[in-house]
């Protein structure tokens, strides 16, 4: 059998192919037989772009190069019938709409094209409107088909860059956090370095020369001063860290040594005022899985807002445990009164360091307490407090592995109970 060779036709490819850019749907006509092709072009030239070929190989290099939305296929041809045809043009391009012609209509063969997904089947010789309304209703399909192909399309890359923006801005949004905190937590070293250097002047100022007293006096002050610009700097490494994902393992700390810095930091803070302050160490030392600035932010945090709860006189003592056994969480619900956070991370090992902040003030209402720990809630004014204190908490203690019990009563005052996995002091 001789090779197939591309039909010529009085048709130009220039004139064929003028696709690209254009509204007007896309007609590939294929038959072997010159007559039917040219009663199709001269039916439907007004109303799309004009493909034809005479064999099978043409028709689906015509289809490679270009942008088919509808062929018209004989079922007859010599070489590559127009089921192999069908065939091809879907594999090309699965979106194609096929109408399939012939003159010798069987079962198998209209079982097989619509087998292979054509949309109509009409017999030669055709009547024009039968065609007309056939490549018509093909058309449609394919538009509908390529309007939503591209509205999904369109609606994946809506949802790519709204993801993307999504991530943007909660990367922005958790840099913002971390920079307020950052503020949120220097802030309590640099009140302590201010409120000391303030002493001091006021105690030199009038002084003439100094006394032996004078000079203890400023080695015990440059002491708590140098621990508090430690603390500034451990800080500002911990969110660095945080920024860059580092995660070393927290070293094990004296809680006692910590509990003796928070009430430095305490006892100058502005929001102690004239209020009652009572610090209870632990009996027996220990070490505690944390950063030691991490536990001094979360207890001085605690504290500050135990102080501020309450314009009136009121009380606060923060006390310190061990415990040697394991916590039983059965025994924690949360209700109206009480919360118990971090339950699912927390590593519940014994021993255990459990320390308490609790005050005599007001209490909490039961419709403010699911909220105290979002960022930025605050029940105070706006120049007493960013909001920050408590969620800051809640997220250093879920670093640490520890959890974070609350009791309220209105009326009577409120506890804070954190636990941290605990370790003995290395000697």
């Amino acid at each position: 059998m001789p090779a197939l060779l591309p039909n010529k036709t009085s048709t130009s490819d220039a004139e064929q192919v003028r696709v690209a850019g254009k509204r007007r749907g896309t007609l590939l006509v294929v038959d072997d037989e010159d007559g039917p092709r040219q009663s199709l072009r001269v039916i439907f030239k007004d109303d799309y772009e004009i493909l034809m070929a005479g064999n099978g190989p043409h028709a689906v290099e015509l289809a490679q190069q270009n942008r088919v939305d509808v062929a018209v296929l004989d079922v007859r041809m010599s070489g590559m019938s127009g089921i192999e045809v069908l065939e091809r043009l879907k594999y090309v391009d699965p979106a194609i709409e096929v109408v399939m012609m012939t003159a010798f209509e069987t079962t198998d063969t209209i079982r097989q094209a619509l087998r292979l997904r054509a949309c109509d089947y009409i017999n030669k010789p055709f009547d024009i409107s039968t065609m007309r309304a056939a490549v018509s209703s093909a058309m449609q399909r394919r538009t509908l088909e390529s309007e939503i192909h591209n509205n999904a399309e369109q609606l994946q890359e809506l949802i790519k860059e709204l993801q993307t923006q999504k991530i943007e801005e909660q990367i922005a949004n958790t840099r913002g956090e971390i920079y307020a905190s950052i503020i949120h937590d220097i802030n309590g070293p640099l009140t302590v370095i201010s409120g000391f250097i303030q002493l001091m002047n006021q105690r030199f100022n009038d002084a003439s020369r100094l006394e032996v007293e004078d000079l203890e006096f400023i080695k015990d002050r440059l002491k708590i001063i140098t621990r508090q610009v430690t603390n500034c700097i451990e800080i500002s490494r911990r969110y660095l860290s945080f920024l860059r994902k580092q995660s070393d393992e927290a070293p094990r700390v004296g809680v006692n040594q910590l509990l003796t810095d928070l009430s430095h930091l305490i006892k100058v803070h502005p929001s102690l005022q004239h209020n009652e302050f009572a610090m209870q160490p632990l009996a027996e030392d220990i070490g505690v899985k944390i950063n030691g600035t991490d536990l001094i932010q979360i207890l001085l945090n605690l504290a500050v807002n135990a102080f501020q709860c309450s314009p009136r006189r009121h009380r606060v003592d923060i006390e310190g445990r061990i415990l040697q056994e394991p916590l039983d969480l059965a025994a924690f619900k949360d209700g109206l009164e009480t919360r118990f956070l971090n339950v699912e991370n927390f590593a519940n090992t014994a021993p255990l360091l459990q320390v308490s902040v609790r005050d005599n003030g007001p209490g909490i209402p039961a419709e403010i307490l699911p909220k105290i720990f979002q960022p930025y809630f605050t029940t105070k004014g706006p120049k007493q407090g960013t909001g920050l204190g408590l969620n800051i908490v809640q997220r250093l203690i879920k670093e640490a592995k520890g959890a974070l019990h609350l009791q309220t009563r209105l009326g009577e005052g409120t506890t804070f109970t954190i636990y941290l996995p605990a370790a003995r002091l290395m000697k």
